[in-house]
């Protein structure tokens, strides 16, 4: 199994709006080609304006067939659009669990 973390850091005051988008079906369309997410969070101490979200896939291939069909959906570039126009940088983290985390 891995997990993957993604850091998106928002313009000043965006992280709202960003959940927002999330919350009125973004969350919706990725979470039927990612499955559930392991959870979404907002920062509120340390660098601020960010929002986090983690998945987790059975391996790299499962985690490439799931991404690719996400893509293709239309419904999901429309998200895209939205939330491209909110986020300043993006960072990504594969994470490999240690044999004895309960993920």
């Amino acid at each position: 199994m891995i997990v993957e973390e993604r850091i998106y850091t928002v313009q000043p005051t965006k992280a709202r709006a960003f959940i927002r988008i999330l919350e009125d079906g973004g969350y919706a369309i990725q979470s039927e080609h990612l499955g559930s997410a392991l959870g979404f969070f907002t920062t509120e101490f340390g660098p601020l304006n960010q929002v986090i979200h983690i998945w987790k896939y059975e391996s790299m291939e499962d985690r490439s067939r799931r991404r690719a069909a996400l893509q293709a959906d239309p419904r999901w570039q429309e998200i895209v659009r939205q939330l491209s126009a909110l986020i300043v940088t993006q960072e990504n983290k594969l994470l490999v669990p240690a044999p004895f985390t309960p993920v």
